[in-house]
Order: C-alpha cells, then sequence, then structure tokens
C-alpha cells in the first residue's frame, strides 16, 4: 500500500464527515428541524461508508495485483468517491443514520473480535500440524515421559521432563518471591497507605515492569548469580555459575508489580460497604482485611496470580542468561537448568531444515506450552466462577 493510497482514504474519509454533517445541517436549516438523527451521525456515517469501500477497493487491487499496484490510489479514490454519492443521497429528514452508524460500529467489533479468534485458531492449528509432523518421527511417550534432552546429539534425545522440571522449578521461585511482595504491597497501598503515598509507589511499582527483560537478565548474570555463587560457597555449598535461583529470583522481581497492581485494583474494587459492616461489628483494620477484604478480593487476586504464572512461564531472556542452556533433570534451586521457551528459541536461531526432527521439536514444545497456559486459565476461570460474588 502506497503513501499516496493511505492518503487518498484520508482525505475520503474527512470529506465523507463534512460533506455529510453539513447535508445533514442544512437539511434542519431548511426547516426539517425533526431529523431523525444529529448531523454529526450522518457524517459519520458517510466517512464509515467511504473508509469502507475504499479499504475494500484496496484490499481488492492488492490481493489481485499487488500491493505495488499503480492502480490501487485510482481504484481507492474511485470507490470512496462513488460511496460518498450514494450516501449522499441517503440523507433525508427520517433516515437514521445514528441506527447505521451504529450497526456499522457493531460489525467492525464483530470482524475485530472474528480476527483476534481467527488468528488464534491458525496459531494452535499451524503449531499442531508441525507436533503431528514430530511425532511422526519420535514417539510420544518419548517425548512426553523422556527423561533426557539433547537433540544435537547422536542419537538425538527428546525428553521433555528435564525441560518442564526446570520451567516449573524457575517459576516456582519466581512465584515463592512476587506473590507475598506483590499481595502484601498491594494490601499496603490499598488499605494503609495515604493517597498520596499510593500516588508515588504504584507508578514505581509499575516502572519496573517497564524494565526490558534483557536488562534484568544482564543483572541476573551480572549480580545476582555472583552473589548467590559466594554466598553459597561461603557455606560450602557446591552452586552452579548459572543456577535456577538467580533466575527464579529475578524473574520474581519482573512479575511483582503484575501481581501488586492488580491485586491493588481488585481489592479497591471491593465495596466500602462490606468494611464499613466488619467495622460496625467491632473488627480491627486487619481482622477485616483478613476475613472480608481478602475473601471477597480472592477470585481477582487468582487471577493475577495465574496471570503472572503465565507469564513467568513464556519468559526467554532471564533464564538464558542466569540459568543457563543446560538440560538437567534436577530439583536442586543452586543448578543449572533451562526451560521450554529457551529450548524453542535455541532450537530456531539459525539456518534450520524445518522438516528435520530437531526442528519439529520445538513446535512440539511450543504445543505443550500452550497446553500447560490453557490448563492454567481453566484452573483460573474455575476459581473465579467457584468464589466470584456480586455485590449491589
Amino acid at each position: 500500500m502506497t503513501a499516496w493510497t493511505l492518503l487518498i482514504i484520508a482525505a475520503l474519509t474527512a470529506i465523507g464527515f463534512f460533506v455529510g454533517q453539513a447535508r445533514a445541517q442544512g437539511l434542519r436549516n431548511a426547516g426539517a428541524a425533526s431529523l431523525h438523527s444529529l448531523p454529526a451521525y450522518h457524517g459519520l456515517l458517510m466517512a464509515s461508508m467511504a473508509l469502507a469501500a475504499a479499504g475494500i477497493a484496496t484490499l481488492a487491487v492488492a490481493l489481485v495485483a499487488g500491493s505495488d499496484s499503480m492502480i490501487m490510489p485510482a481504484a481507492a479514490a474511485l470507490l470512496g468517491t462513488g460511496a460518498i454519492a450514494a450516501s449522499h443521497r441517503l440523507i433525508t429528514r427520517d433516515f437514521r443514520a445514528r441506527n447505521r452508524f451504529e450497526h456499522f460500529v457493531k460489525l467492525v467489533l464483530i470482524a475485530c473480535s472474528g480476527v483476534a479468534v481467527l488468528t488464534t485458531i491458525g496459531i494452535v492449528f499451524s503449531v499442531l500440524f508441525e507436533t503431528l509432523a514430530f511425532f511422526g518421527e519420535v514417539s510420544p511417550i518419548e517425548f512426553l515421559f523422556g527423561t533426557h534432552w539433547s537433540p544435537t546429539s547422536t542419537p538425538a534425545s527428546f525428553g521433555l521432563i528435564p525441560l518442564l522440571v526446570g520451567t516449573l522449578l524457575i517459576t516456582f521461585i519466581a512465584v515463592l518471591v512476587a506473590g507475598p511482595l506483590g499481595l502484601l504491597s498491594a494490601i499496603y497501598m490499598a488499605e494503609y497507605s495515604s493517597k498520596k503515598m499510593r500516588g508515588v509507589l504504584k507508578p514505581l511499582l509499575e516502572i519496573l515492569a517497564g524494565v526490558p527483560t534483557v536488562v534484568l537478565g544482564f543483572f541476573a548474570a551480572l549480580t545476582v548469580a555472583p552473589l548467590i555463587r559466594n554466598t553459597g560457597e561461603g557455606f560450602g555449598l557446591i552452586v552452579a555459575s548459572e543456577s535456577a535461583l538467580a533466575a527464579g529470583l529475578v524473574m520474581g522481581m519482573m512479575i511483582v508489580p503484575l501481581i501488586s497492581s492488580l491485586s491493588d485494583d481488585i481489592i479497591n474494587a471491593v465495596p466500602q460497604s462490606l468494611r464499613d459492616g466488619s467495622y460496625a461489628m467491632g473488627a480491627t483494620k486487619s481482622e477485616t482485611i483478613k476475613r472480608v477484604v481478602l475473601p471477597a478480593a480472592l477470585p481477582g487476586i487468582v487471577s493475577a496470580f495465574m496471570l503472572a504464572i503465565s507469564r513467568a512461564i513464556g519468559e526467554t531472556m532471564i533464564v538464558v542468561m542466569a540459568a543457563g542452556l543446560a538440560a538437567n533433570l534436577s530439583f536442586n534451586p543452586l543448578a543449572a537448568v533451562t526451560t521450554i521457551t529457551v529450548q524453542i528459541a535455541t532450537l530456531l536461531v539459525g539456518d534450520q531444515e524445518f522438516d528435520s526432527a530437531k526442528t519439529l521439536s520445538a513446535f512440539a514444545l511450543g504445543f505443550v506450552l500452550f497446553c500447560f497456559t490453557l490448563v492454567l486459565n481453566y484452573i483460573a476461570l474455575r476459581i473465579v466462577q467457584r468464589y466470584r460474588e456480586q455485590y449491589d
């Protein structure tokens, strides 16, 4: 799509709005005071029709003749102008422009939702087909229950268990760090801090969420990992230069703002009447928080935790830089481990043959990760449905 095409579409949209609005305003000034819709709705409808017509023309030319076709601007201009002319005739005193425009907006929203759903379905099926191709070369039993992962060795080994254990170990450490810190900070901001203090603390916490993960990875590799290694050696422990503990601690720092910010909003959404009723019964502030506020906010807090867990499971850079690439089957947080996402990134780097078992294994890992996060989302949904309360 050329810049001229975009400029023509934008111009036609603006012209359609002003022409439609002026036409409707002219009818009102001429004595048709009882217009069904405001002039602005007539303008919006005409602009929408011009935009839709020009967009359809552009898309059709792009599909038939390519995106660099010289006839694309002319087609967009022709069809957009025709839409303006056709919609100009529709503007009358009784024309329901508002209803037509709202219907158009509804169709746009449905189309956007459909694109999102179809994209998800396309991703799932594309990964599924490659996964089935992988299982045509490697036994699913070997993949799902194997305890050795070495896709580059001869013969290659594709055991998922070491990667799954490493993923769960690092995620567990991250949630162990971020869970208490995030929830307690949310309780403080929502229930104890002043508005001024909350206005300072919450943006500062959310800034941490904007730190690039590669920066956190450098921090984990250059600061946290050596600190853990030196501390462990001081106690006579054997600590790897890259460990699950270092990656989990920094990943926990990364998801603290996610849990804290979401939990804070959820706790603030609990009706004040519940707190007032608890205070009227003689409960203290801490008792009210423990017995009234947190149970009422439990579904939302669980959703925040599940979202944070999904975020931790999908993290790659921190694990690469702090935990390493070694697929070790170990529950020791001081040992080097790796995760599913790290192996996916490693397998697809460089020139690869996409019909080899090594490359296809990345799609199988992706499908397993998709199923894992889907189960987490289902668990969160069931918990929300089980404990959700509705308040007036």
